[in-house]
């Protein structure tokens, strides 16, 4: 019921808003009025950091690739200014740790620290505090290190600890930038089942509906001076097939029961409201003029009521955008599930089976995973996705402030699922993410979008990235 469509297009708008608040990550800033030890120390964790980067362009992986260059503290320091400007002024003289990088990276390339890390990066789920771990474990204990550290101008064991500080409260910091995600999961998680709750409420409207014109007979049938047509009312709309077999379908009752979704103790008012828009609508007269009854009349006289009457009138509408942020977007979806709902209670084979699961899948499918994992793929793999944007920018002369921040997002989008699920067609990718890009974004935002993901799959192309 709820399908990738519907999940894509969620998690771009909690991604948008998550990572637009998200605390930016950098490396710590020079110490005011600097003492020779501060001054010791901060150099010191600068070189460390650069030390970091060059090790990680020197671990080999299985593919002979250097998987290290990708990890997302590396790309995150490689933006910082501070390191870009040591890179340039960098020298055997400047640098202290040179003469002993390239076997620190044969060291960590051999532990188990990086076997792990490897394995789990090729899963997906590779830990952030590979580095801190690294640089606690294997860096700081390095006789080789420790010689040289030594011997740096202004040395100190107290200089020593200063650094050890920094480092700790970088990598906090770096880990804070990717916190909250699980919050970010659970409303992305909330605004799913908003949308299955959306399906059920909207299902359960030709029950309520049929129930409260039962109700207006009955009432009239009362009355001390009942007409003829009061005695004898069509009870055709009262009686109709559809509403008696989603009431008899035990999977749609509880699930109504048990979210408490009743129209008419939440909003009676609505509910007349929607039965008067029926009753006075074309497709009600043609209904109860038409002489064949049946299962088959039944719905397709729902059918045309969802399309023509309750899509269409402005209460219903405000009510869902009162009621819920998500069901606006939700609703198109939604409502072509509840259509084809009607269409399998006209078929005898499917009819039993008429309600739709939440997932085709089911609960631990596939589909139910997709959202939370294609959130996190963006959210750990950010700057990474971001790197390639800018070098297909830069690549193809194409202006970066051309790309608004919701193309960014559904770019990085798009780039998760081209690179993570080879099962699913590229063109299927492409075109979804242009589709959310066109309602979304800008009016030109599909067209771009097209072209950016173009490039940007060659790329992935060649560095080996997808096999689509």
């Amino acid at each position: 019921m709820i399908n990738r469509v519907l999940i894509r297009m969620k998690a771009v708008q909690l991604l948008y808003s998550y990572l637009l608040v998200q605390q930016p990550f950098s490396l710590e800033s020079q110490p005011s009025a600097p003492t020779k030890e501060k001054r010791f120390a901060y150099n010191l964790y600068l070189n460390f950091i650069y030390l970091i980067d060059r090790i990680a362009n020197q671990v080999k992986g299985k593919n002979r690739t250097f998987p290290l260059a990708d990890s997302r503290f590396v790309v995150a320091t490689e933006k910082d200014e501070k390191i870009k400007s040591l890179k340039q002024q960098s020298s055997s003289i400047q640098y202290p740790f040179l003469a002993v990088e390239s076997e620190l990276a044969e060291k960590i390339r051999e532990s188990l620290l990086f076997k792990k890390w490897e394995k789990d990066n090729s899963e997906g789920k590779a830990s952030d505090n590979f580095w801190e771990n690294v640089f606690n474990a294997v860096i700081l204990t390095d006789e080789k290190v420790n010689s040289l550290i030594k011997e740096l101008p202004g040395y100190s064991l107290s200089g020593v600890d200063r650094t050890r500080e920094l480092m700790n409260v970088t990598f906090k910091n770096f880990y804070s930038s990717h916190e909250n995600i699980d919050d970010a999961l659970k409303n992305l998680q909330m605004s799913l089942q908003k949308a299955r709750d959306l399906y059920m409420r909207l299902l359960a409207l030709p029950v309520e509906l049929s129930k409260l014109h039962l109700e207006r007979l009955e009432s009239r049938r009362n009355k001390y001076l009942a007409s003829v047509e009061d005695l004898n009312p069509d009870m055709k709309l009262a009686d109709n097939g559809v509403a008696r077999i989603l009431e008899q379908n035990s999977e749609f009752e509880e699930y109504i029961n048990q979210h408490h979704l009743f129209w008419r103790s939440e909003d009676p008012e609505l509910l007349e409201i929607l039965l008067k828009a029926v009753l006075s609508s074309e497709i009600y007269e043609d209904y109860l003029k038409d002489k064949e009854k049946g299962l088959h009349q039944d719905v397709e006289f729902w059918h045309n009521i969802f399309t023509n009457v309750i899509l269409n009138n402005q209460d219903f509408l405000e009510y869902l955008e009162n009621k819920s942020v998500f069901w606006n977007d939700d609703l198109e979806i939604m409502c072509s599930f509840v259509l084809k709902t009607l269409k399998r209670i006209d078929n005898p084979e499917t009819m039993s089976s008429a309600v739709l699961p939440m997932y085709k899948d089911g609960e631990n499918g596939k589909d139910a995973k997709f959202g939370a994992e294609l959130f996190r793929y963006v959210v750990n793999n950010k700057e990474i996705y971001k790197r390639y944007i800018e070098d297909a920018l830069e690549k193809d002369k194409w202006e970066a402030n051309r790309l608004a921040f919701m193309d960014v997002v559904i770019t990085m989008a798009a780039l998760a699922e081209i690179i993570n699920y080879p099962e699913i067609p590229l063109s299927v990718s492409i075109n979804e993410y242009i589709e959310i890009a066109k309602s979304y974004s800008s009016a030109k935002s599909g067209q771009f979008i097209h072209g950016l993901l173009a490039s940007l799959v060659e790329h992935l192309h060649q560095l080996g990235l997808t096999n689509k």
